[in-house]
């Protein structure tokens, strides 16, 4: 995956480019070990700019400049989203879109249940997917840094746990037992002590940040 690795690093106030409740108790998770400040769009009262980039790293890219441009702060974003093999890679980018307005994410897995049904596609190998998130972190003076990861896995049905949030629920990852819906929030993304790959697409991405971009508080 794609990974900007010019190192400038993050102190002090960062906002996190995000009006969902679920991402921004990730990100803050994540972050809890560094010596950051991290306070959300929504709190600032900024916008939600537009997403009218055509990849998950031109999405983030977009919020986090226009997070670092209204606050005079850097901004951390992440664009995210589920990929199904046999939906030619929908819903994608329009993850979040596929939910509707009123965030309907029970109907969007429906939907993507629903259309791999249509095709025949009921078994395991059949149903193959995989989450993507880009993180990019953006400064006032126009510098970024970019960050891009994946989890493979496949699609279950009816979806399993209510743990985590949006397609959580229905996505099993490779050589697991339990969905991302069953899973602590410690167990999906938590980075590994022993700096072995973590789980989820998110936190893999934020290891290839922390690497280059945070040091730890201790």
């Amino acid at each position: 995956m794609t990974r900007q690795l010019s190192g400038r690093p993050i102190s002090g106030r960062l906002v996190i480019a995000t009006h969902n409740a679920g991402k921004l108790v990730e990100m803050r998770e994540l972050l809890a070990p560094y010596a950051i400040e991290a306070v959300s769009a929504g709190d600032l009262g900024l916008a939600e700019p537009e997403e009218t980039g055509s990849t998950f790293i031109a999405n983030a890219l977009i919020k986090a400049q226009a997070a670092a441009e209204a606050s005079g702060l850097p901004a951390m974003a992440d664009d995210s989203g589920l990929c199904v093999a046999a939906l030619d890679g929908d819903p994608g980018i329009y993850s979040a879109r596929w939910a509707g307005e009123s965030k309907d994410f029970g109907a969007a897995m429906a939907r993507v249940n629903d259309l791999l049904t249509q095709k025949g596609c009921v078994r395991p190998d059949q149903r193959q997917a995989y989450f993507v998130s880009a993180l990019a972190v953006a400064w006032p003076d126009g510098h970024t840094e970019t960050f891009e990861d994946r989890i493979d896995g496949e699609i279950v049905w009816p979806p399993r746990g209510e743990a985590g949030f949006g397609y959580d629920p229905f996505f099993l990852p490779e050589h697991m037992t339990r969905t991302f819906g069953e899973m602590s929030s410690q167990e999906k993304h938590g980075i590994p002590a022993d700096g072995s790959r973590a789980l989820s697409h998110r936190a893999r991405a934020f290891q290839a940040l922390m690497v280059a971009c945070l040091k730890t508080s201790s």
